[in-house]
């Protein structure tokens, strides 16, 4: 079933020039680009985006990080693309990462993992509305 997904290409990964290799891994894979966008959060947007995480200990790095540079938001859609999306990405961990994902090839570390993508369809359409409301 075709779906929509959100895919944040982080600070670390947008400061070292990656946006474009990370989109082909996408591209590669039946995920089609629907939207695009390079943003610069601030502290309070990151605090609503990651608001799940708010009672765990690394929130406010969490937060931090994601507010420390620009960004690309991006809407992907295509065959089970929050499933697809999550594995092309790899685990959280870089070092837990299977070959050839997203985080074993550029996460710096666990918190520069230089990917976020949404965890359910449900959580997909909240965070696609977060980033894209007109």
């Amino acid at each position: 079933m075709s779906e929509q997904t959100l895919s944040l290409i982080k600070p670390d990964a947008v400061e070292r020039n990656l946006i474009g290799k990370i989109i082909q891994i996408f591209e590669e894979n039946n995920l089609i680009v629907e939207k695009m966008k390079k943003v610069h959060v601030d502290m309070n947007f990151a605090k609503k985006f990651y608001s799940v995480h708010s009672d765990k200990p690394f929130f406010n790095d969490l937060c931090s990080y994601i507010s420390s540079g620009p960004l690309v938001a991006i809407v992907l859609k295509g065959e089970n693309a929050v499933q697809k999306n999550r594995e092309l990405m790899g685990a959280t961990n870089p070092k837990d990462a299977k070959p050839g994902t997203i985080r074993n090839l550029y996460a710096v570390s666990i918190d520069k993992n230089s990917v976020h993508g949404s965890d359910s369809v449900e959580n997909a359409k909240i965070e696609i509305d977060l980033f894209f409301k007109d």
